[in-house]
């Protein structure tokens, strides 16, 4: 019996008796055919048993198949053939009698490494990859996402910060007991936190170095008919860029010592005593003002959008940041809260007879 995708194909093969006898496939399918047409399991469908239809089957489905994917075997055979006479293209100057032909070959596909490295970094190449970053954007992720990541997972304790300082106040004072804080104990605890931005500054050097390991496998892919020049040239670029992997990384502890070895105190973004004195001053006016009742009284309101059922009476309290409205005056149930912030308020025309001040908030923005 042969399985196929329609089903079950029955056949009857040659036995040793039959190879042995020098039965021909004729007679073979003669004695097959026979068989099914006298047999009474198989007579009502012989039509759809034995070789002939076998070979009948299995001849559509491979035409079928061959339908389904010459398409795109065709397509693939056209993108090979469009680059390999584009290779061709690059190379229809190198004349066969010239002696520096491969020297030539050599510098063009190199010098075409580089070209193809250096757009991959500046992000100006001829294919943009609209699914993924790769290159230089990638870098520039490592630059202003990764790396303000790393800083801010940095956890800083509070109680502990707090106890190294009292800790630092205390043995710098030793047996005396001190009046002001010692510049020694400032610098001991803020260096220590300057300490911290090494490990995720190396960490930003070794994910950039990274990218461009997978930046230069990405550019030699074009010298893979050279097995050997590809090897070379990713060892040559993957080497120097290790060395200045290197360099980097001198310069950067280089920079956190000198950090450390000056702590400059002048600086205008260095808060001090009496800069944080008059902040601290500034955040308590500042907090200060919103709780500050300008009015407060009875408010009729007319024909605004998040109220329903026309005009109403309300409960108000106007302070200098909002104006809030309430169902009554023990201002238990809020009902709305309008930050004044860009508003403006303007007289509206009322009636002959009426003696209510009527007026209208707006905002400057237009919204």
């Amino acid at each position: 019996m042969a399985l196929s995708l329609v089903g079950y194909i029955g056949v009857v093969n040659r036995s040793q008796k039959d190879i042995d006898g020098k039965k021909d496939i004729r007679a073979a399918l003669a004695a097959e055919r026979k068989f099914f047409l006298s047999h009474p399991a198989y007579r009502h469908m012989a039509d759809r048993m034995g070789t002939p239809h076998l070979q009948k089957v299995l001849n559509q489905q491979l035409t079928n198949h061959i339908r389904d994917t010459l398409p795109s075997l065709r397509s693939k055979l056209q993108s090979q053939l469009l680059s390999l006479e584009k290779e061709v293209e690059e190379y229809k100057n190198f004349r066969p009698d010239d002696p520096t032909r491969k020297t030539k070959a050599l510098l063009q596909m190199v010098q075409q490494f580089a070209v193809d490295f250096e757009k991959r970094i500046e992000g100006s190449g001829d294919q943009v990859d609209t699914l993924e970053l790769s290159g230089g954007a990638r870098i520039n992720r490592i630059f202003h996402e990764r790396f303000p990541f790393e800083l801010v997972k940095m956890e800083f304790d509070e109680k502990d910060l707090r106890r190294e300082i009292s800790y630092a106040i205390k043995n710098i004072h030793g047996i005396r007991t001190g009046l002001f804080t010692p510049d020694m104990a400032f610098e001991a605890i803020v260096k220590k936190q300057i300490i911290k931005l090494k490990e995720p500054s190396l960490k930003c050097v070794d994910l950039v170095v990274s990218e461009l390991a997978m930046v230069i496998k990405k550019c030699s892919e074009k010298l893979g008919s050279y097995p050997r020049l590809r090897e070379e040239t990713e060892r040559i670029v993957t080497t120097y860029i290790r060395e200045r992997e290197g360099k980097t990384k001198d310069q950067i502890l280089l920079l956190i010592d000198i950090e450390l070895s000056y702590i400059n105190t002048n600086h205008e973004d260095f808060i001090g005593f009496a800069n944080a004195q008059q902040r601290s001053t500034q955040a308590n006016k500042k907090r200060a003002i919103p709780n500050q009742v300008i009015r407060r009284g009875w408010l009729t309101i007319n024909n605004i959008s998040i109220m329903k059922g026309g005009s109403k009476e309300y409960w108000f309290i106007l302070t200098a940041e909002s104006l809030s409205w309430y169902k009554d005056e023990e201002e238990k149930e809020k009902k709305y809260m309008l930050p004044l912030d860009n508003l403006k308020i303007r007289d509206v025309e009322k009636g002959f007879m009426s003696n209510k001040h009527v007026f209208a908030i707006f905002n400057t923005e237009q919204r």
